[in-house]
Protein backbone atom coordinates (compact mmCIF):
# COMPACT_ATOMS: atom_id res chain seq x y z
CA UNK A 1 0.00 0.00 0.00
CA UNK A 2 2.78 2.51 0.77
CA UNK A 3 4.72 1.57 -2.40
CA UNK A 4 1.25 3.09 -4.22
CA UNK A 5 1.32 6.05 -2.45
CA UNK A 6 4.97 7.04 -2.27
CA UNK A 7 5.21 8.42 -5.69
CA UNK A 8 2.01 9.93 -5.54
CA UNK A 9 2.53 11.87 -2.60
CA UNK A 10 6.16 12.74 -3.45
CA UNK A 11 4.62 14.67 -6.57
CA UNK A 12 2.15 16.37 -4.61
CA UNK A 13 5.23 17.55 -2.22
CA UNK A 14 6.96 18.61 -5.21
CA UNK A 15 4.23 20.53 -6.41
CA UNK A 16 2.68 22.45 -3.03
CA UNK A 17 6.91 23.36 -2.95
CA UNK A 18 6.71 24.83 -6.66
CA UNK A 19 3.39 26.37 -5.67
CA UNK A 20 4.63 28.32 -3.06
CA UNK A 21 7.91 29.13 -4.57
CA UNK A 22 6.14 30.78 -7.45
CA UNK A 23 3.94 32.28 -4.75
CA UNK A 24 6.64 34.15 -2.83
CA UNK A 25 8.62 35.11 -5.81
CA UNK A 26 6.75 35.57 -9.07
CA UNK A 27 4.41 38.36 -9.68
CA UNK A 28 0.63 38.24 -9.84
CA UNK A 29 0.26 38.23 -13.46
CA UNK A 30 3.06 35.48 -14.00
CA UNK A 31 2.14 33.24 -11.57
CA UNK A 32 -1.00 31.85 -13.14
CA UNK A 33 0.85 30.30 -16.20
CA UNK A 34 3.50 28.60 -13.57
CA UNK A 35 0.71 27.31 -12.21
CA UNK A 36 -0.22 25.72 -15.38
CA UNK A 37 2.89 24.74 -15.87
CA UNK A 38 2.85 22.83 -12.63
CA UNK A 39 -0.09 20.94 -13.17
CA UNK A 40 1.04 19.85 -16.80
CA UNK A 41 4.37 18.69 -15.29
CA UNK A 42 3.08 16.58 -12.55
CA UNK A 43 0.83 14.71 -14.70
CA UNK A 44 4.22 14.73 -17.34
CA UNK A 45 5.93 12.74 -14.07
CA UNK A 46 3.54 10.16 -13.44
CA UNK A 47 4.16 8.93 -17.09
CA UNK A 48 7.54 9.04 -17.10
CA UNK A 49 7.66 6.64 -14.13
CA UNK A 50 5.28 4.62 -15.83
CA UNK A 51 7.69 4.55 -18.76
CA UNK A 52 10.42 3.55 -16.31
CA UNK A 53 8.11 1.47 -14.13
CA UNK A 54 5.83 -0.70 -16.21
CA UNK A 55 2.85 -0.89 -14.21
CA UNK A 56 0.44 -0.01 -16.70
CA UNK A 57 -2.74 -1.41 -14.28
CA UNK A 58 -2.22 1.52 -12.01
CA UNK A 59 -1.29 4.29 -14.61
CA UNK A 60 -4.83 5.80 -14.96
CA UNK A 61 -5.55 5.69 -11.04
CA UNK A 62 -2.38 7.41 -10.06
CA UNK A 63 -2.33 10.18 -13.42
CA UNK A 64 -6.49 10.62 -11.65
CA UNK A 65 -4.75 10.97 -7.72
CA UNK A 66 -1.75 13.03 -8.72
CA UNK A 67 -4.30 15.56 -10.95
CA UNK A 68 -6.63 15.96 -8.36
CA UNK A 69 -3.90 16.41 -5.40
CA UNK A 70 -1.81 19.00 -7.27
CA UNK A 71 -5.18 20.85 -8.68
CA UNK A 72 -5.80 21.28 -5.32
CA UNK A 73 -2.68 22.88 -3.87
CA UNK A 74 -2.56 25.12 -7.54
CA UNK A 75 -6.26 25.95 -6.33
CA UNK A 76 -5.49 27.16 -2.85
CA UNK A 77 -2.31 29.11 -4.35
CA UNK A 78 -4.82 30.63 -6.83
CA UNK A 79 -7.11 31.98 -4.25
CA UNK A 80 -3.92 32.87 -1.73
CA UNK A 81 -2.95 35.02 -4.77
CA UNK A 82 -6.30 36.74 -5.80
CA UNK A 83 -6.95 37.19 -2.22
CA UNK A 84 -3.20 38.68 -1.39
Amino acid sequence: MIKHWAPIVSIWVLVAFLAGFATLTITAEDRFAVFGMLAAGSLALVSLQHLVVSRPSETVRQMVYVATGSLAIILTATVFTLLV
